[in-house]
């Protein structure tokens, strides 16, 4: 089966809590905190396969969660991360945020891997928290949550040429003879509901040519099928635009056919409208084609397009149209090297930087809300069942500033601040009191 949208959730592994312990050894009767770092959790990753291509198997299965850290433990003993839990997914696979619509990635090259949620940090042991003036803290941090998100996936075919046209014009045909590929084929509209990929030789080169689903007026405003399958030629660096010499079922005309189709490109993308594109002219072997032929061939020649008469019945013309193509996508793809960075590692892996600002604004209840990666992630660290713990979180959130920063803002004492899923009662202090949570 093809499938090629798919939406999922995707949750990183938690971080394992670090451990509050301290040295209990025979003749060492003060021993100080050995409390062991909580392990990281594992990572979600998308590795685009070559081998694939669908999207299937995100059809039935919905939620994938990597593996947490395990916790601390005493004499100083880490917990482990959590393995990272890879999906594979077909190059050519676009990655949306499915809340923003904001593109996360574009895994174009095999081997290609994009982090999609990333694992929680692992709190550290009491052992980290030791002072001058604190030598046995009782405390240590909890583990972070894994980042959790939907993400929506959609497939675009690599492919170096497409076939496009109206239904019936027998693309599906013609990437049968031109290459391996064995579509279903048969005399009415909409035969081809998926498109096929066909591999085609060129004496020693060789290129993947794509048969897009039968588009008609309109297709880019969704109607038919063609609305599910135009995201299909926004890749192909070459069109082959495919008109029936024939007149087809109602005596169509083939340079309306163009008109129709190239409308529906340009619609779609803009950029589609400026790609590269030869003009094939199917069923030659028809005889009311030839006079078709000879206008097609005209119309051609004004606009300085390149135009092949075939026939995928007889295979009349497929040689030269084959060879065309081959020496067409050979240039395209030489000069698209030459754009292209020349180093890739298969292992690249996008990692977007955390965001470290605060922000503070008016929360609905009234009170303030103060947002913030680096300041989230402390109070969600904190074990709030812990005194000592909370004393600690104080001092840092004032050292951040955060109190000043709700002062200057009109923050007043008795007033309600959220930070992250805990809530603090402000009380502004002028020496090195605390805010009392």
């Amino acid at each position: 089966m093809f499938i090629d949208e798919a939406k999922i959730n995707v949750k990183a592994g938690d971080g394992g809590a670090g451990c509050a312990s301290f040295r209990r050894e025979a003749y060492v009767p003060k021993g100080g905190p050995d409390g062991g770092d909580g392990g990281a959790g594992g990572d979600v990753v998308l590795e685009a396969d070559g081998t694939l291509s669908t999207l299937i198997d995100y059809h039935y299965k919905r939620h994938f969660k990597a593996q947490r850290g395990t916790h601390g433990k005493g004499s100083a003993k880490d917990g482990a991360y959590g393995d990272d839990l890879v999906l594979k997914v077909p190059k050519g696979t676009l990655v949306r945020d499915a809340e923003s619509g904001e593109v996360v990635g574009d895994l174009t090259r095999d081997g290609q891997r994009l982090i999609v949620a990333r694992g929680g940090g692992g709190g550290r042991g009491n052992r980290h928290f030791v002072t001058s003036t604190r030598r046995a803290p009782t405390f240590a941090e909890l583990g972070e949550p894994g980042e959790e998100r939907w993400i929506e996936l959609e497939l675009k075919l690599l492919a170096d040429a497409a076939l496009v046209g109206l239904p019936s014009v027998g693309k599906s045909s013609l990437i049968a003879r031109m290459s391996a590929a064995r579509p279903k084929i048969a005399d009415y509209p909409f035969t081809t509901l998926v498109p096929n990929l066909g591999v085609v030789a060129s004496g020693e080169r060789s290129f993947v040519v794509a048969d897009i689903p039968g588009l008609i007026e309109g297709a880019s405003e969704g109607a038919g099928l063609g609305h599910a399958f135009l995201r299909h030629i926004e890749r192909t660096a070459l069109i082959l635009h495919v008109v029936d010499l024939s007149g087809g079922y109602e005596g169509r005309d083939p340079l309306r056919d163009i008109e129709i189709i190239d409308a529906e490109l340009a619609a779609h993308a803009t950029e589609l409208a400026a790609r590269p594109r030869i003009i094939v002219g199917n069923k030659a072997d028809v005889e009311s084609a030839a006079g078709n032929s000879v206008r097609v061939a005209d119309w051609c020649a004004e606009r300085e397009l390149r135009y092949f008469a075939v026939s995928a019945v007889t295979g009349e013309g497929i040689g030269p149209l084959v060879r065309a193509v081959g020496e067409a996508v050979h240039e395209i793809r030489s000069m698209a090297e030459q754009v292209e960075s020349p180093e890739f590692e298969a292992e690249f892996i996008h990692l977007p930087g955390r965001d470290r600002g605060v922000s503070i604004e008016r929360s609905v209840d009234g009170g303030w809300d103060v947002s913030g990666t680096g300041v989230e992630r402390l109070v969600i660290k904190t074990d709030m069942n812990n005194e000592e713990a909370v004393a600690h979180l104080q001092r840092r959130l004032q050292k951040m500033g955060i109190e000043n920063r709700l002062s200057a803002a009109g923050a007043r004492d008795g007033d309600t601040v959220h930070i992250g899923p805990v809530s603090f009662e402000f009380e502004a202090h002028s020496g090195d009191g605390d805010e009392r949570g």
